[in-house]
C-alpha cells in the first residue's frame, strides 16, 4: 500500500466534485456509501445485481433481522436517518436466557440506559435506497451484475437484465466495492495485485424459523430482549419484529442438521432441547419452516489492503465478512462508510482518504472477525456458567466504580466507537490487571486465613500449657512434701 505522501499528485485531480464514482452493490453498505459520497458532492452511480427490492413481494437471501448498536447509529446519524430508523426499531436491553428446564434469566448488555435495537433488514435497505434515489447527483441502476473490471483503465463491465444479460461497459474515476462476502470487485483486485486474502467456513450452519404472535396478536415472549436457548454445542436465538412475531435462528453443526431427516426426528429433537418453545411456535409451523427453509453457511473473510490500483476500495462484507455472533456485521459495515466519509471531509481527496482508510482500518476488521468467532462460544455455552456470570458481575461493578478506566468488552464493542483492534488490546490489559488483582486478593486472603489459624493454634497451645503446668507442680509437691 502506498504511503499517504505518495498520493500528492492525485489530490487536485480527485478533489474535483464533478468526478464520477461507481458504487457496486446496493445493499445496506452500498446504499449508505452512495448517500455519503453524494453528500460530499460527487457524482455517484450505484449498481445493484438484483431487481429493485422496493418493487418485489418477496426478497430471498439473508436474515430479516439485524441488531443496531452505536457504530451503526452514528453512521445513520451522518445521513439524518437515525431517528427515522429508531422509530420502528425494537430496543433490546438484555439477553434472555432460556434454560432447558424452561426457567428464564436476564443478562443486561450494559447500563440501564444502554440497549441494542432489532431492525428489519429489508425496510432499512428500502429506506436507504429511497433516500439515495432522492439525491440529484446519485443514480440507481438495478439488474446490473458486475461481470469483470479493469482496474488499469477504471472500466466496469455489467451484465444487464435478468434474462438477456447484455453487457454494458462503464467508465468511472473511482470504484467502491460493496458487493458482499463473495465480492466480484474483490476478485478483480486479487487478480490485479497483491491482495492478502483468507476465508473460513465454520462447521456450524443456520436455519431460520418463526415464532408467531399469540392468538390475541401480542408477543408470545417478552419483546425487549434478545432471547437465547444455549445448549453448549448449539443454540437458538430470537429477535422481535414489529408485527409481534420473532425471527428465530437455529445455529448448529451441519452434522446435527443432517441427522434430522423426518418430522419425528425434528419433534424429538425440539422436545429434548427446546421444549418450552414448541407450544409457542406450533408443531405445524415448526415442521413447515424447518423443512422448507434452507441451511445457510457462515463465512469469515479477512483481506488486506482494502485499497488498490489508485482507484478502488472495498467496504463491508466485501472487505471483512464476519459471523453474526457479535451482532456487528451491519454496524461494522456502516462504520466503514462513516470512517471513509470522515476522512474524505478532512482530507478533501478521495484517493488520500482511501489510502488512509486502508492503512488505519484493516486491523479493526480483522479484530471484529476474531471477536465474532469467539463470541459464539460465549453465547451457546458460557452464558450458562456461574463463573462467567460472576465475572460479568465483577466487570459491571468495576465499570460502575471506574467508568472511564474499566469498560467491559461488550460495552466497548456495542456502545462505543473505540476501534475494534484497540478494544481487543484494552480488554487484554484490563483482564490482565483484574487477574493480577484477583491473585493478589486470593494470596492476601489465604495469608490472613493462615494467620488466624496460627493465632487460634497458638492460643490452644498456650491454654494447654496453662492447664498442664499446675497439675505437674501439684504432683511434684505431693511427691516431696
Amino acid at each position: 500500500v502506498p504511503r499517504l505522501s505518495q498520493c500528492g499528485p492525485f489530490r487536485a485531480e480527485m478533489s474535483n466534485k464533478e468526478a464520477s464514482v461507481a458504487v457496486v452493490g446496493g445493499g445496506l453498505v452500498g446504499s449508505l456509501q452512495g448517500i455519503l459520497l453524494s453528500q460530499s458532492g460527487y457524482q455517484v452511480d450505484l449498481y445493484e445485481a438484483r431487481p429493485d427490492i422496493r418493487t418485489q413481494e418477496h426478497v430471498s437471501g439473508r436474515s430479516i433481522n439485524l441488531a443496531l448498536s452505536v457504530r451503526g447509529r452514528e453512521a445513520l446519524r451522518a445521513v439524518g436517518l437515525e431517528d427515522t430508523v429508531l422509530e420502528t426499531a425494537i430496543p433490546m436491553h438484555a439477553r434472555m436466557i432460556h434454560a432447558l428446564s424452561g426457567e428464564t434469566s436476564a443478562q443486561p448488555y450494559g447500563r440501564k440506559d444502554q440497549c441494542i435495537y432489532s431492525v428489519d433488514r429489508r425496510k432499512l435497505n428500502e429506506l436507504l435506497l429511497s433516500v439515495a434515489e432522492s439525491k440529484p447527483n446519485l443514480s440507481l441502476h438495478f439488474e446490473h451484475k458486475l461481470a469483470r473490471a479493469s482496474l488499469d483503465d477504471k472500466t466496469l463491465v455489467f451484465q444487464v437484465g435478468e434474462k438477456d444479460k447484455q453487457e454494458k461497459t462503464v467508465e468511472t474515476d473511482f470504484i467502491f466495492g460493496c458487493d458482499g462476502a463473495h465480492s466480484t470487485v474483490r476478485r478483480q483486485m486479487m487478480r490485479w495485485g497483491r491482495l492478502n486474502y483468507s476465508q473460513e467456513y465454520i462447521e456450524h450452519g443456520y436455519k431460520e424459523l418463526t415464532l408467531p404472535p399469540t392468538s390475541e396478536g401480542d408477543f408470545a415472549i417478552p419483546p425487549n430482549y434478545l432471547h437465547i436457548w444455549p445448549r453448549n454445542e448449539f443454540m437458538m436465538i430470537a429477535l422481535p419484529n414489529q408485527d409481534c412475531s420473532f425471527t428465530m435462528t437455529l445455529f448448529m453443526p451441519f452434522k446435527v442438521f443432517d441427522s434430522i431427516e423426518t418430522e419425528e426426528d425434528l419433534l424429538a429433537f425440539f422436545t429434548k432441547h427446546f421444549p418450552d418453545s414448541m407450544d409457542k411456535i406450533g408443531v405445524a409451523r415448526l415442521v413447515r419452516d424447518y423443512f422448507q427453509n434452507p441451511v445457510g453457511g457462515l463465512i469469515s473473510v479477512k483481506c488486506y489492503p482494502h485499497y488498490m490500483a489508485g482507484s478502488i476500495v472495498i467496504l463491508g462484507d466485501a472487505a471483512h465478512a464476519i459471523v453474526p455472533f457479535y451482532g456487528q456485521g451491519m454496524n461494522a459495515g456502516f462504520e466503514d462508510c462513516l470512517i471513509f466519509y470522515e476522512l474524505l471531509e478532512k482530507l478533501k481527496s478521495i484517493k488520500a482518504a482511501a489510502v488512509r482508510y486502508s492503512i488505519a482500518h484493516w486491523r479493526d476488521t480483522h479484530a471484529i472477525a476474531d471477536l465474532s468467532m469467539s463470541n459464539y462460544i460465549e453465547m451457546r455455552a458460557h452464558v450458562n456458567s456461574r463463573v462467567f456470570l460472576l465475572r460479568k458481575s465483577l466487570d459491571n461493578l468495576l465499570h460502575a466504580v471506574f467508568p472511564r478506566t474499566f469498560i467491559p468488552l461488550y460495552s466497548m464493542v456495542a456502545f462505543s466507537r473505540i476501534p475494534y483492534h484497540q478494544v481487543v488490546e484494552r480488554n487484554r490489559r484490563q483482564r490482565h490487571r483484574v487477574n493480577k488483582a484477583l491473585v493478589l486478593l486470593g494470596v492476601t486472603a489465604l495469608g490472613f486465613a493462615g494467620y488466624l489459624f496460627y493465632q487460634c493454634w497458638l492460643r490452644e497451645k498456650l491454654a494447654l500449657h496453662y492447664r498442664v503446668l499446675p497439675c505437674v507442680l501439684g504432683c511434684i509437691l505431693d511427691e516431696y512434701w
